[in-house]
């Protein structure tokens, strides 16, 4: 639907990816990855029109209409909400208007061949339905049917972003182009935005940072890296396993390459002087610098992983944080009623419950930046919590003042080579540390954040949504230090992935109750069945794993059996010709494997030239791209599998060995 010919996009000395060919089709829906400053953005802009390509072209429909999320709220202050959505049809909303005009001055003077057109218009996009396609679409992002008449100027920041997201949806495109549309989404929004996205028939590119998300919606990965883009089929987990294994083994080659190379020349070194060996010294000499040749060094990733180094400076006492009674309301909206809780040692604490139901208020109210209206809070004993605010820039002294400055400020009686590892540790390097305040990115904004909680070493880290201005990477690299971290963790966030890696314990803040499981993310959604909360994901790996459990069973009660029969010399006898004869199978076993390999990826790099070459898509029928498609993802899937074979036969060797 969507073609992308030898694209390339580059700022001066820059490259920031070069000779990207690939097709977008209908009904499949790209996930659109790579580290910060890699060109994401860039790519969706130029997709978008905003931005042009410095190479290349893209091929898109006349008549297709694009989807394409508008972050500029201060367009539609004034606009009640339900028009604001509707407006994602321009051509029916003009129509719309027009049509209201002409009835207007009906009285005095209509006319009706004007009318008349209009109304052809309005049965084309489906106008009498459009209404409650927009109200539905509002719902399901969690703005209820009550407010849907009131200004956009009645909704906080994070809610107009959702009437802007409903805005795209509710224009009906033949294309949706996403930039983070799960930021300032609650769980039940984003989960109904998955289901959304499944059921669209178009394209659809969505830039995320959302490892679940992307794992539920996606069809395919876009990663933009290596200075280039490459299509993988799957979702995110898919995607990230194949170019893991994509790498080890083009690494396990080069490795092998140089063992070889360096025995080659350890002949020549040896036997160069003496002329019985001259010739095959010569012929190793040409052999090495064909190998050396053949050599490809493997390019540098742009993806980078800060390094979150968290620990606590003393142990807290066993009770760290009692709740009592708290009660909190804004106005006539109580958001808080009756709230206890107590927090002990080692607890890693996950608070969810939708956008607006008081899992913020609750943090702050803890932390003594909000009073409650009635309640206690009670710290315990050598309790030290470190807190990551949502709104966490506010923290900033000065927006004149640097990085470096800022975080010195916080550990005085350091030098500077000690404030400049902290901030390297967080991705902050040469001029990095300069920058002023106020012109820090998000990411880099909280990066900084979490280099003064590494310097404070609390034993309780307070984290409200710690991960929503963090790339993937910096996601990724945050669970694993959170993971050694041996102090206390409160948690709120949206993300599922970054819960279920972490809690131990859950607190869903629902209207009516607190619903307080002790146990992990998902252990708590398969108890309580919540299908909005990712449960058929938890449900299927567990009847997996039951029935992965019985198989097992089942084969081990049979093998013993067979055993028992057979008497335990038969058994002797089986086991000494096996320990004979595994070097053996084994080592045929890799050349076999390897030659697999190496003819699927032959294959694929042959599908891949095909594909790139000039109006390939235009000159071959549809139903050989669909058979090529089909046959590539086949030979990845393949290239994978045979992979893993390979290395669980290396390491068998190498243990006979």
């Amino acid at each position: 639907m969507i073609t992308l010919s030898n694209l390339g996009k580059s700022y001066g000395d820059r490259t920031l990816f070069a000779d990207v060919s690939f097709q977008l089709n209908a009904g499949e829906r790209y996930g659109l990855v790579g580290a910060n400053g890699s060109g994401k953005t860039t790519l969706l802009n130029i997709l978008t029109g905003d931005s042009e390509a410095s190479a290349g072209s893209i091929t898109i429909p006349q008549r297709l209409r694009l989807g394409v999320l508008n972050q500029d709220h201060f367009l539609y202050e004034d606009e009640k909400i339900l028009n604001v959505a509707m407006m994602g049809n321009d051509e029916l909303w003009q129509v719309i208007l027009e049509k209201d005009k002409i009835l207007a001055k009906a009285e005095d003077y209509f006319d009706a061949d004007r009318f008349s057109e209009l109304e052809e218009t309005f049965l084309r996009h489906d106008g009498y339905t459009a209404e409650a396609r927009a109200g539905m679409i509002l719902e399901g992002l969690g703005l209820p049917a009550a407010i849907h008449h009131d200004p956009l100027s009645t909704l906080s920041g994070g809610f107009k972003l959702r009437v802007l997201l409903a805005q795209v949806l509710a224009g009906n495109p033949d294309a949706l182009l996403l930039d983070e549309p799960t930021n300032h989404l609650d769980i039940l929004s984003i989960r109904w935005l998955e289901i959304f996205l499944r059921d669209f028939a178009g394209p659809a590119v969505i830039i995320s940072h959302d490892h679940r998300f992307l794992d539920n919606i996606s069809t395919c990965i876009l990663d933009v890296d290596y200075a280039t883009v490459l299509l993988y089929r799957g979702n995110y987990t898919t995607f990230v396993k194949a170019k893991h294994s994509e790498r080890e083994r083009r690494e396990k080659a080069i490795a092998a390459s140089e063992r070889e190379i360096a025995h080659h020349q350890k002949f020549v070194d040896r036997f160069r002087a003496k002329a019985s060996k001259a010739r095959q010294a010569q012929s190793k000499v040409r052999l090495i610098e064909k190998k050396a040749d053949e050599m490809v060094e493997l390019p540098k990733s742009s993806r980078r992983y800060p390094n979150f180094r968290f620990q606590q400076q003393r142990d807290s006492g066993r009770d760290v944080l009692k709740l009592k009674g708290i009660n909190k309301a804004f106005g006539d909206n109580e958001v808080l009623h009756g709230v206890d809780l107590t927090l002990e040692k080692g607890d890693r604490l996950a608070i969810m419950g939708p956008n607006g139901i008081g899992k913020s208020t609750l943090l702050k109210i803890a932390m003594g930046d909000l009073a409650p209206d009635a309640g206690e809070v009670e710290w315990g004993y050598e309790a030290h919590p470190g807190y990551f605010a949502q709104d966490h820039q506010e923290q900033f002294d000065s927006p004149s003042n640097t990085a470096e400055a800022w975080i010195w400020s916080f550990c005085q009686d350091q030098g500077i080579g000690f404030v400049r590892g902290q901030l390297a540790l967080m991705l902050f390097s040469g001029d990095d540390v300069l920058k002023r305040l106020g012109s820090l990115s998000g990411g880099e904004a909280a990066r900084l954040v979490f280099t003064r909680l590494a310097i404070a070493k609390p034993n309780v880290l307070v984290l409200d949504e710690p991960t929503n201005h963090l790339d993937l990477e910096s996601i990724e690299a945050l669970v694993e230090g959170l993971k050694r971290y041996d102090g206390t963790l409160i948690i709120v966030s949206h993300d599922r992935w970054f819960i279920g890696q972490l809690a131990t314990r859950v607190i869903e803040i629902k209207p009516d109750e607190v619903h307080d499981y002790h146990g992990t993310y998902d252990e708590y959604v398969h108890y309580c069945g919540d299908d909005h909360l990712d449960a058929d994901q938890v449900v299927l790996k567990a009847k997996n794993e039951k029935k992965k459990k019985k198989s097992e069973t089942t084969e081990k009660e049979v093998k013993v059996e067979a055993e028992v029969k057979a008497g335990p010399e038969a058994n002797d006898k089986r086991q000494k010709k096996k320990g004979k004869n595994n070097e053996r199978q084994n080592a045929n076993q890799l050349e076999e494997l390897m030659a697999q390999i190496e003819k699927a990826e032959a294959r694929l790099a042959e599908i891949d030239a095909r594909f790139c070459q000039p109006n390939f898509y235009e000159k071959t029928q549809a139903d050989e791209i669909k058979t090529l498609e089909n046959e590539r993802t086949g030979l990845e899937r393949e290239s994978v599998y045979l992979t893993a074979e390979w290395e669980r036969v290396e390491e068998e060797l190498g243990v006979s060995s």
